[in-house]
């Protein structure tokens, strides 16, 4: 039995079958929600519940209590019981680009890091797929499962695919990239997914956060508004846990030098042991706050794992950010 889903405030409306949540059949249908994991952990797809009933498989993590007794959903993991009535808020997409599943070849794999594994893969010759920088690609398992990355070459240089992999010691995919796979290794990847993407309509400054591997889309999106020859003032803050976890900062420190525009800022959080190190020290989000008093001044796009992006976002509209400047991707990595 499918139900009807009422969106407020666009009045746009969509059917929901009995097996399948409501953002994927939003997607399905054209209604481009906000969204990144699809699987409970980010929160990007909230939204609320203004009538009717739903319900979850599993209890989702990035709802708090507060916000399920405010009537908060997440999309991502709801089905329905009934006609629903929802209260978020549309994605503008390039209704170009097309969402496909391809082949393709590993090409080649570098180590950045001990558990970090940039990957590039090559398309067929006769496909080249268009993204926007900022947005993640799934790995087809031969199970049926997924894996998502983020694609961290900006879309004018779309030879290959370029990923960022951090080993999850009991995953069900990564040990296979760092203990097996190899150059030419066949693939199935499927995307551009995700609505955290760089947004041109703005004249803001540009505060650019990332932890860990979320540096990959940020990289993305750097990348583009070079090419670009954006000259808003960017500033680009990554943090991470040691030097070692700073797996391109030679890039990053390249990027500052060459463009007049682009300040790096890196921050580490486990660096008391470390006397070579004589940078910022402590959580990224707490270096943004005491550098700047008032941060209605920019777009925050952020991108790292879920406990940053919560914090981060909790600090930053305490200086000042509306949700409407605030972009991120929040990432979670699964060993089922």
């Amino acid at each position: 039995m499918r139900h009807r889903v009422t969106i407020q405030p666009s009045e746009h409306q969509f059917y929901v079958e009995s097996n399948e949540t409501v953002l994927d059949a939003a997607l399905r249908q054209g209604i481009n929600l906000q969204y990144g994991c699809r699987n409970g952990v980010c929160g990007a797809c909230k939204g609320k519940l203004l009538k009717g009933d739903i319900y979850y498989d599993e209890d989702p993590f990035a709802l708090s209590d507060e916000e399920k007794d405010d009537n908060q959903v997440l999309f991502c993991a709801s089905f329905v019981d009934s006609e629903l009535v929802i209260e978020v808020e549309e994605v503008e997409l390039d209704s170009a680009i097309e969402i496909k599943s391809l082949p393709c070849r590993v090409h080649e794999m570098n180590h950045l890091a001990d558990d970090v594994m940039q990957v590039f893969v090559k398309l067929p010759a006769s496909e080249r797929l268009q993204f926007l920088s900022g947005q993640y690609i799934d790995i087809l398992l031969e199970d049926g499962r997924h894996r998502s990355f983020s694609i961290a070459n900006a879309p004018h240089n779309d030879e290959f695919l370029e990923l960022h992999i951090r080993l999850v010691e009991q995953g069900l995919f990564t040990p296979k990239v760092f203990n097996s796979m190899q150059a030419k290794d066949l693939l199935r990847i499927e995307g551009p997914h995700g609505s955290f993407f760089f947004h041109e309509d703005s004249n803001k400054d540009i505060l650019l956060v990332a932890g860990g591997t979320g540096f990959a889309p940020i990289k993305s999106i750097i990348e583009h508004l070079i090419n670009e020859k954006n000259t808003r003032p960017i500033y680009l803050y990554w943090g991470a846990r040691t030097q070692a976890d700073l797996y391109m900062k030679e890039l990053a420190e390249q990027w500052a030098s060459n463009q007049t525009n682009i300040s790096f800022i890196p921050v580490l959080s486990n660096a008391e042991s470390d006397t070579t190190w004589s940078g910022r020290t402590g959580y990224v989000h707490d270096a943004i706050v005491k550098d700047f008093d008032d941060l209605s001044v920019f777009d925050i796009y952020t991108c790292g794992p879920p406990a940053m992006i919560k914090a981060a976002e909790k600090s930053f509209t305490e200086k000042g950010m509306t949700k409407e400047q605030f972009f991120y991707d929040s990432f979670d990595f699964s060993t089922e």
